[in-house]
């Protein structure tokens, strides 16, 4: 009997292309009119504005051009991921990371155990941090290495990393990108509600933890051994300087982003400075540095164009003119519910949403001007608004296929999607019962 196998990423997300494109002709165009927000600089939707404008189906010809425009889109995302796998892979051919992991697996002898739950607590920091993302990709390799050693299957390097990371992000006090905005565009103080938020991020993140190592001990293989080295001294001299570069450019890098409000562009810049460093100090050699950088080139083009044909989807949907019509359409029978269903159903839109919107901060600028002043009609309390919001979309980051970042990193690791989503899905509904309590809980006790 034949059974029913996830299509290959590229088919499934050029399928969404093609239904997105489908959709420009089935649905009214419509927008909303648009002003710029004083504190968050960005534009953001005049509520009650939404009215229908002509009709501007997408031509088939204009759905294959979205492919190249999407990928122009997401170009700095692209080329990040580029040069820093690139520098990741030199890195690796000094030796330098496998004899790292050496040092790790060392330490850690007898207490195996602890490296998922303190690996998935690192990138879960910086997902409430920076909402970490396609950040992570370049580090797979490294992932993969230490899963392999430890005898855990390789789609538990994606679930300590990434799945950490927007579980973190979701349920976060503090995430610039996904509450901070949204804090700032429903008009509450920064970090307010932040006691509230981490006692629910510690259960989820407890959860999430616990769910990723039960899997890796039931799926628990013999553990690949340590090639044998017979490196001299001065090899594991400059093991230990290139892993020092390696910890340098985090220490960089985590700076620049929290402080310096870096872009892709300065962090892509940041790690080709750590590749070339990295290969000339590990002795490889210009030629050497140059040949490894374009072998990481060619392993991480499929996860980085990934990306680019994720973002085509959104560029098909914008040139219909009909995400503005699925927002409006979404959003206004909420008026009807009673406060908490009102609650739970903005839960259920932003969910919804972030199908067609798969980017946190841009469904925040999207639906927070319109959802805040429904809540004070509502009598909702706006924190629990932004909850609602935060839970909703922040955590479909685990399973959405029109999610880049997730696609390129299940990709970059060789899991096949619908592996990944049989071990995330019943996660994710039990963190989505948690965040629902959360919003319950907050509206009962009157957080504001």
């Amino acid at each position: 009997m034949n059974t029913f196998r996830f299509p290959h990423p590229l088919v499934l997300l050029v399928g969404f292309i093609v239904l997105a494109t489908l959709l420009s002709y089935v649905l009214p165009a419509g927008i909303f009119e648009r002003r710029t927000d004083a504190a968050t600089g960005r534009e953001v939707v005049v509520p009650g504005s939404y009215h229908r404008v002509a009709p501007s189906p997408v031509s088939p010809l204009e759905a294959v051009v979205s492919i190249p425009r999407g990928l122009q889109e997401a170009a700095s995302v692209i080329f990040f991921v580029f040069l820093t796998g690139g520098a990741f892979t030199v890195v690796d051919y000094t030796g330098a990371l496998r004899r790292g992991v050496d040092w790790l697996l060392a330490r850690f002898r007898g207490r195996e155990a602890l490296v998922i739950p303190l690996i998935s607590l690192l990138f879960a920091t910086m997902g409430a941090l920076e909402n970490m993302q396609e950040e992570i990709i370049p580090l797979v390799p490294v992932l993969l290495v230490l899963m392999r050693r430890l005898g855990y299957p390789v789609l538990t390097a994606a679930a300590v990393s990434l799945g950490a990371a927007a579980v973190g992000a979701a349920f976060s006090p503090i995430n610039p990108f996904q509450v901070g905005i949204a804090q700032k565009l429903a008009q509450l103080p920064l970090l307010s509600g932040a006691g509230f938020r981490l006692i629910f991020l510690a259960a989820a993140l407890a959860l999430w933890i616990g769910g990723t190592m039960r899997y890796a001990a039931r799926h628990r293989i013999a553990p690949e051994t340590a090639e044998a080295e017979t490196e001299a001294a001065g090899g594991a001299g400059r093991h230990g300087l290139v892993l020092l570069l390696l910890l340098l450019t985090f220490a960089a890098f985590t700076y620049g982003v929290l402080n310096l409000g870096w872009e892709f562009e300065q962090m892509g810049a940041l790690f080709f400075v750590l590749g070339v460093a990295a290969g000339l100090v590990g002795g490889l050699g210009l030629t050497g540095t140059a040949e490894s950088f374009i072998a990481g080139f060619r392993d991480l083009a499929f996860s980085a164009l990934l990306i680019g044909f994720a973002r085509a989807i959104f560029v098909v949907l914008e040139q219909g003119q009909i995400v503005d019509t699925i927002v409006q359409g979404l959003s206004a029978p909420l008026a009807g519910l009673p406060v908490t269903l009102s609650a739970l159903g903005m839960m259920a839109v932003h969910t919804t949403l972030h199908l067609p919107v798969p980017s946190v901060s841009g469904q925040a600028v999207l639906t927070m001007p319109i959802l805040t002043p429904l809540s004070d009609l509502l009598g909702l309390s706006r924190q629990v608004t932004v909850l609602a919001y935060q839970y909703g979309a922040g955590l479909c980051e685990l399973i959405t296929p029109t999610n880049g970042a997730l696609m390129a990193i299940v990709a970059a690791c060789g899991v096949r999607f619908d592996a990944w989503w049989k071990f995330a899905l019943p996660l994710y509904l039990g963190l989505l019962v948690l965040g629902a309590l959360a919003v319950v809980i907050g509206i009962a006790v009157g957080l504001q």
